[in-house]
């Protein structure tokens, strides 16, 4: 055990180190500006920009989360694998239009968008406390991964998560995005070689992929829950294709993620990165039947936490040096996506908050101030939620995040091909969506952790007076009743001549590159 420790704790400082170094990496003039502090200036390749959304995308929540879902349950948690390959295809569509009109007018944030294309300051506001609350949970469950492998290692009480997130905090405020970007080769990097390792060499142990279905199919039939099982099943198809839907329509609507797009350099970037990101869902598949194995090889979760079994399977297979590699891989693919969410986060305050509302008159230099207080009060929000509430509460919060993000869509998303959409449509739509969403998540209980309400995402359509044990995934359901309202609102919005707010948008900036001259004289200016 003390082997695991030294090697996790000899990697996690490394990387940590790489982290106050980074601002010192592609080195701007000043890094006292938006543009340079919160998205590294505009200026990252492919390659960079490969691993840092990769980075920020595929997390130690997920490293931790999406096998513990199989060894719980089965097929259901492979909804992971077509959501993360049907979204790129979708982002291929929004992210470069969005990268084009944001590089035009300096826009730092998906709401920066909104209040520029609607005209409408309470619609970019909704906008940003909507990224801003679907995002803190996020920040939380990367302590998840973390937690779980201190636990495995043996290490208990609060202080050294506490001192990881305090060195997180420290490296962010001085180097801004540069430090996840710097990060992140070393992250996953890590994590496809303790992948690679682990479905080669495991498999071996437990006497082959057959033997581990196997054992994976006889512990669900044992179960009573009618969910679960190897294969999906008439109860949970209709949630499994729903919730990889609605999941891959929210995955780039978070702010973290336009905030890693928003910092490639050019158009092409962006879409060589979308072609190549789904090489991470092949990985992700891997990772998923890390679950199975934990099954064939009997791990027991520690106490009530099932996001411990990669970690004791690990543990348990892996000799105590190469499980220290394991544990750091889980431990630095939580620093990655923290940083770039706090950012993100900070970003989202500063421009549609306190320019927009407290102090409008507000320099580059100011913005970044506030930019890295308010991203230090993020991670620690972070921390309290983890503290603080029970942390499978905190993950039922994280599915909720995603029925939050998505009453973003019309506005963010849509809005990018047109203005059809009137602004007083698309709040009425947000503040109907927002609350059925609510609603509907009020109405969902899980009797395995004892939450009546809030247990999960998946509301049963019996609720609604069908006649049927089915369920869906209840941002669907929402982003329905959303979009609806807004068609009917932009009708009556019409119907009684509304007054539009105007558009600070043309049509050549939707598909302007980085050779555009404009494009030039922001770089050169800074963040206008």
């Amino acid at each position: 055990m003390s082997t695991e420790i030294v090697v996790f704790a000899v990697l996690f400082l490394v990387v940590s180190g790489m982290g106050f170094v980074a601002a010192r990496w592609r080195r701007a003039n000043d890094l006292a500006s938006l543009h340079e502090w919160g998205l590294g200036g505009r200026s990252f390749g492919s390659w960079i920009t490969w691993f840092l959304v990769g980075g920020d995308l595929y997390t130690a929540y997920t490293f931790v989360a999406v096998p513990a879902l199989l060894f719980g349950a089965g097929a259901t948690g492979f909804f992971a694998l077509p959501y993360t390959v049907v979204t790129y295809p979708l982002v291929f569509l929004v992210m470069i239009r969005l990268w084009s009109v944001s590089h035009v007018h300096g826009l730092v944030t998906p709401a920066d968008f909104v209040r520029a294309r609607f005209g409408s300051p309470t619609l970019a506001l909704l906008v940003a406390i909507t990224g801003i609350v679907a995002t803190m949970p996020y920040i939380a469950l990367q302590l998840v991964g973390i937690e779980a492998v201190l636990k495995t290692m043996g290490v208990r009480g609060d202080l050294p998560l506490i001192i990881a997130f305090a060195i997180l905090a420290a490296y962010t405020y001085q180097s801004g995005l540069r430090a996840p970007a710097l990060i992140a080769f070393v992250k996953d990097s890590l994590i496809y070689l303790v992948i690679l390792v682990a479905v080669i060499y495991i498999p071996s142990k437990l006497g082959g992929w057959g033997a581990i279905f196997d054992a994976a199919q006889a512990k669900f039939d044992a179960t009573p829950a009618p969910g679960d099982g190897i294969l999906l099943n008439s109860n949970n198809q209709f949630q499994y294709v729903t919730l990889a839907l609605g999941s891959a329509m929210a995955l780039f609507l978070y702010p973290h993620s336009v905030t890693g797009v928003l910092a490639a350099k050019s158009r092409n970037v962006i879409k060589r990165n979308m072609s190549a990101l789904p090489a991470y869902s092949l990985l992700l598949g891997l990772i998923a039947l890390l679950g199975y194995m934990a099954i064939a090889a009997g791990i027991k979760p520690i106490g009530t936490d099932v996001n411990t079994v990669v970690p004791q399977l690990f543990d348990t297979m892996f000799p105590d040096w190469f499980a220290g590699v394991a544990f750091a891989a889980i431990g630095i693919g939580a620093l990655v996506p923290a940083a770039i969410m706090s950012i993100a986060a900070a970003n989202l305050f500063t421009r549609n908050i306190y320019r927009e509302y407290i102090r409008p008159d507000a320099t580059d230099a100011q913005e970044a101030s506030v930019s890295k207080i308010v991203s230090l009060v993020v991670k620690v929000g972070a921390v309290l939620c983890i503290l603080l509430i029970d942390p499978q509460f905190s993950i039922d919060l994280q599915l909720i995040g995603g029925v939050i993000i998505l009453q973003t869509l019309p506005s963010v998303a849509l809005g990018l091909f047109g203005r059809w959409f009137h602004r007083a449509g698309l709040i009425a739509g947000w503040v109907a969506g927002m609350g059925a969403g609510l609603v509907m998540l009020y109405n969902i209980a899980n009797p395995a952790t004892k939450h009546a309400h809030f247990g999960g995402s998946a509301f049963p359509l019996e609720k609604l007076g069908l006649d049927t044990k089915m369920t869906v995934y209840a941002g669907f359901l929402a982003l329905a009743v959303n979009l609806i309202v807004a068609v009917l609102g932009t009708l009556l919005a019409r119907a009684v001549k509304m007054a539009e707010g105007p558009d600070a948008t043309r049509p050549e900036d939707y598909v302007a590159d980085r050779e555009d001259p404009r494009v030039h004289d922001l770089e050169v200016a800074g963040s206008s």
